[in-house]
């Protein structure tokens, strides 16, 4: 299936999940994940399914002031 990761297309095995992506990229923690603009907890990385065309968003902090 192919997915878009941070605005890049992606390929990854037909029933992959949030976790599986996770995998492939390796983000430095901490980070947030959105699919389709909808916020996915932690907790739910490896039963989150992904589908063929969603936007897979791997959103880091950013500090200062």
């Amino acid at each position: 299936m192919n997915i878009t990761i941070n605005q890049q297309a992606t390929e990854l095995r037909d029933g992959a999940t949030v976790a599986d992506a996770l995998a492939q990229l390796a983000p430095r923690p901490p980070f947030a994940v959105a699919i389709n603009t909808v916020f996915v907890p932690k907790a739910r990385y490896a039963e989150q399914a992904l589908n063929d065309g969603d936007r897979l968003e791997v959103i880091s902090p950013v500090t200062g002031g």
